[in-house]
């Protein structure tokens, strides 16, 4: 572990996370004598480097916490939770869900929350790991079957003529009743707890002064919005910075809960998960 006066933040170079983070970096907010660094790595990699136990604080898929709990503890802010709406399963062509038993399915990795809601979804598919920004030209060039889209291709493949199969976001609503977890941001446990307090609050700072100061943190998001004008850019955040993300609040603990424990269910995780959360 560093310093305790620098802390290692990572999190992705999406548009979402840079919103969040932006008050952070560009020092909107008074952070009590912390210095934080920023790294920017894609979730699947920050996946794996908080499994080895690399990062002071992290952005994760919930997914991935199943194996990181005992090591990190959950912040109650930076959820990204699809309310209604998550990661889109497409097709070159129109395909059911039986369409998709024993197909080849691109897929952001196999610790991403995307990858454990479509097991849940559909148990019987060949999973191939594709860069999550490569996929739907994987599924256009007909080197898989299907794919699982994150980020921005969820706005962006009908303009590329792919088929929606199932949106996993609105399956699980219907299913659940809640929305679906999909990313959270982690801190080592061995922090001492003053200090855990502070980022928790400093992360909750930056994403309130980033909705109150929109426009600001939309020009700093663009940097990372991967080719989506600025109206798109706008409705993505949008969907995965709101009120979930200041807080998740009881339904959105209960959300975690439940889709780690379906997940525990299907054997797709393999240990019981014991959710802890370090409160402000």
């Amino acid at each position: 572990m560093t310093s305790l006066s620098t802390i290692h933040l990572a999190h992705s170079p999406d548009s979402d996370d840079a919103f969040m983070f932006y008050a952070l970096a560009d020092g909107q907010i008074d952070t009590q004598g912390i210095s934080y660094v920023h790294e920017l790595q894609d979730i699947e990699t920050l996946n794996g480097r908080a499994l080895r136990g690399e990062l002071d604080v992290t952005a994760v898929s919930i997914h991935a916490y199943a194996y990181l709990s005992e090591l990190y503890a959950l912040l109650p802010h930076g959820a990204s939770m699809g309310d209604g709406y998550g990661p889109m399963l497409v097709s070159k062509r129109p395909m059911t869900r039986k369409d998709i038993a024993g197909k080849r399915v691109a897929v952001p990795g196999l610790m991403t929350s995307a990858y454990l809601a479509l097991r849940l979804f559909q148990p019987d598919f060949i999973p191939v790991v594709v860069p999550f920004d490569q996929i739907e030209q994987a599924v256009l060039g007909g080197d898989v079957d299907a794919g699982l889209l994150i980020h921005e291709g969820q706005l962006t493949y009908k303009d590329e003529g792919l088929h929606l199969v199932a949106d996993m976001g609105a399956w699980w609503l219907e299913k659940t009743g809640l929305p679906l977890p999909l990313g959270g941001n982690v801190i080592r446990k061995d922090m001492p707890r003053d200090v855990q307090k502070k980022v928790s609050r400093h992360l909750r700072e930056s994403i309130a002064y980033g909705l109150d100061h929109r426009k600001n943190a939309l020009d700093h998001a663009m940097r990372y919005a991967r080719g989506l004008d600025r109206s798109k850019a706008d409705t993505f955040v949008g969907m995965y910075v709101n009120d979930w993300t200041l807080d998740y609040g009881e339904r959105g603990r209960a959300a975690i809960r439940l889709f780690l424990d379906e997940g525990v269910r299907a054997g797709v995780i393999t240990r019981p998960v014991t959710v802890e959360f370090i409160d402000d």
